[in-house]
């Protein structure tokens, strides 16, 4: 089954990624957690993302498209990345979330994706 792994990182974690005294960490941190992934090949795919300060959320209310910047929602956390994973049942893929590095300062979640959409 195909679950999503979801890393909520803080403002912090966020400017880890350009400090040049923590980059070399957190950046490490990373690559050895995807590596192990895809050692077990089990990723199926996944990336990075931007700071939420860089989001744009679009709604369309009445049939007219309204646009912000920024992430909706006020929270200590946001979405760092997203990596998909194919693994034997839910267990499993929370093996993988804790060993996750968002997990020791952030949070991870783990979702079930649709079928047939990866």
């Amino acid at each position: 089954m195909l679950y999503a792994i979801l890393a909520y990182e803080t403002d912090d974690a966020f400017a880890a990624r350009t400090d040049a005294a923590r980059e070399g960490a957190y950046w490490g941190a990373w690559q050895a957690y995807a590596d192990a992934v895809k050692a077990e090949g089990l990723r199926r795919a996944g990336t990075a993302l931007q700071p939420g300060a860089t989001a744009t959320t679009v709604r369309v209310r009445d049939g007219r498209r309204q646009v912000q910047d920024g992430p909706f929602a006020d929270t200590k956390e946001q979405l760092g990345g997203v990596m998909v994973i194919e693994a034997v049942d839910l267990d499993a893929a929370l093996d993988w979330a804790a060993r996750c590095p968002a997990a020791t300062y952030g949070a991870v979640e783990v979702r079930p994706v649709l079928p047939g959409n990866c």
